[in-house]
């Protein structure tokens, strides 16, 4: 099992996230200006929407996505756990996050070296940026727009909006889960995993082991 990525893995997922990036940039830039205008008209504020998120080595920076919360809650100091029918979520919103309309604009984030299109989501700060001892190698990896504990937790807001209190189950039960799948992902890296984490977010296929994780946690 490795420590994390060697410097010769680390620059063919960099070259890759750039083609990639650019390609699908130019592709998806009629649906992004689409949702851009959709959200901007959905929640009477600017389509987009930055918010700062912990990225590679605990380093903080800001996450471009389409705007799905109407902008006064939104941009309070409210909870950053959202579960389903959250009524801060517009119904153009909800649309856009059911097929991840509003993560297209991180394809920006992918090109300025921010990101990679498979990696361990970024959170906010609180959560990454504590990890600590072996944990830490989810550091060591440039964060991405998807990821096999991101398919894992597909429905993560309705499972959220099961629970009592979705704070807390977030914190004491999915967080841990992510961070030991995340960790799982960096040390058993391949690209081919990476390409079946990507085919897995693009068409809404994810196979799942008896454990409950996605398939494409599985070291290759």
């Amino acid at each position: 099992m490795n420590a994390g990525l060697t410097a010769r893995q680390r620059a063919g997922k960099r070259a890759f996230d750039l083609t990639a990036a650019g390609v699908g940039m130019v592709l998806t830039s009629p649906l992004l200006l689409a949702g851009w205008a959709v959200a901007a008209v959905s929640t009477r504020s600017h389509g987009f929407f930055r918010q700062v998120r912990i990225g590679r080595d605990g380093e903080p920076f800001g996450v471009l996505k389409l705007r799905t919360m109407r902008a006064v809650a939104a941009d309070a100091n409210a909870s950053t756990v959202t579960t389903a029918g959250d009524a801060r979520i517009t119904r153009a919103g909800a649309h856009l996050r059911r097929f991840k309309r509003d993560e297209l604009p991180q394809l920006r984030n992918v090109l300025l070296g921010q990101m990679s299109l498979v990696g361990p989501r970024p959170d906010v700060p609180g959560f990454a940026d504590r990890l600590t001892g072996a944990d830490r190698v989810v550091l060591s990896v440039r964060p991405g727009i998807t990821c096999p504990a991101s398919l894992a937790y597909r429905d993560e807001e309705q499972l959220l909006a099961a629970v009592a209190d979705p704070e807390r189950y977030n914190r004491e039960v999915l967080w841990p889960d992510k961070v030991r799948l995340n960790r799982a992902y960096v040390e058993n890296w391949t690209f081919r995993g990476d390409l079946r984490c990507l085919v897995a977010t693009l068409t809404g296929v994810t196979g799942r082991t008896p454990s409950g994780d996605a398939d494409v946690v599985e070291a290759q």
